[in-house]
């Protein structure tokens, strides 16, 4: 228990000290002790929610973190952690309420600060275009893993079989992606199809531009020990913008619990800390190699968060039904696991 403890010694420190600010920031705002205790309890649900629904996450970035070099290893597990606190959890929503209500991020600060609830409104207004953007990005991820040629092992035969001899097929992954963000706008209203389309092809474009960045970095024509540090860099690249499209709509999807953003950043800060300390576990300890189909498991659970985003824009889906999808997955997998192992073990 110690030893695993150890891995969590950071976000321990973080959650206790972001506790506290919480504490501190819903007494201010509120004028009482008894509103600071709701602040800390607001925080502290926030960061549950995203534990629960980054675990997916954690795996797909043990998966990626693994093949890095110690070097990119540690950038991402500290600048990495910097820009998805700071970056996606107080940054991004600035600057996105910058753009839609035309003010520079100052401004929007202190918009957030002062009149939460009209803050929050702008924030909510720019659903369709986040869950679009990030949906596509993800759906992607998802389809690439499953399309993959050379991918042998397979968890639920009878699907992934036949979708991997199609991945001879090149790109067949993008005309999905487009097929499916093409059927999704037309469920949108009138005023949004145009901006649902359009945040969804940046999502394909964002893709293939990182994707095309990793494939790049990886040229033959350099030295081994370089390559593999070039693909290291575009390996951080793209958990980068991964780690953002996770997070997009879990933002948005936070003015549900509290409209203050500071406390928004604090919970949802909180709970990227432990999934990234999850991260290190996995990839210390083998668990990946263990757990024969914990990969697939957590490539199925991307494809649902990509599909529920989109399915978001047209009818609410509350959070937790989208966490209870995502842990059965990763759980049905793991159990399959321990049984293909014990089946395995003579």
């Amino acid at each position: 228990m110690r030893d695993i403890l150890k891995y969590f010694k950071g976000s321990i420190l973080l959650s206790l000290f972001g506790g506290v600010a919480a504490f501190y920031i819903g007494q201010y705002y509120s004028g009482t002790v008894a509103g600071g205790f709701s602040a800390l309890f607001l925080a502290t649900v926030l960061s549950v929610l995203e534990i629960s629904l980054s675990f997916d996450n954690a795996v797909v970035n043990a998966i990626v973190l693994k093949k890095m070099t110690p070097l990119w290893q540690h950038r991402f597990l500290t600048w990495g952690i910097a820009i998805a606190v700071f970056g996606m959890r107080l940054v991004f929503p600035l600057l996105l309420v910058g753009v839609m209500a035309n003010i520079n991020p100052i401004d929007a600060l202190v918009l957030a600060a002062t009149k939460p609830n009209e803050y929050a409104q702008i924030m909510i207004s720019a659903h369709v275009s986040i869950a679009a953007y990030g949906g596509a990005f993800l759906l992607l991820v998802a389809l690439k893993y499953f399309f993959e040629e050379e991918k042998d092992v397979h968890w639920i035969s009878v699907i992934e079989k036949p979708i991997s001899k199609l991945g001879r097929m090149d790109a067949v992954e993008i005309a999905i992606a487009l097929i499916t963000i093409y059927v999704f706008s037309l469920y949108q209203h009138e005023h949004e199809k145009m901006t649902f389309l359009v945040s969804g092809l940046w999502g394909v474009v964002t893709y293939v531009a990182v994707d095309g960045i990793g494939a790049f970095l990886q040229s033959p024509d350099e030295t081994k020990e370089l390559d593999l540090n070039k693909a290291s860099m575009g390996m951080f690249l793209y958990l980068e913008v991964l780690d953002a499209s996770f997070s997009f709509d879990g933002v948005v999807g936070a003015f549900a619990v509290t409209n203050n953003l500071f406390i928004i950043m604090i919970g949802l800060g909180v709970g990227a800390m432990f999934v990234r300390s999850l991260t290190i576990l996995l990839v210390d300890k083998g668990t990946l190699a263990h757990y024969r189909y914990l990969e697939h498991g957590a490539f199925y659970a991307i494809g649902s968060l990509a599909l529920i985003m989109f399915s978001n824009t047209v009818i609410h889906i509350n959070e937790t039904i989208t966490g209870v999808i995502g842990a059965v997955l990763i759980a049905l997998s793991i159990m399959s696991s321990v049984m293909y192992n014990k089946k395995n073990s003579h």
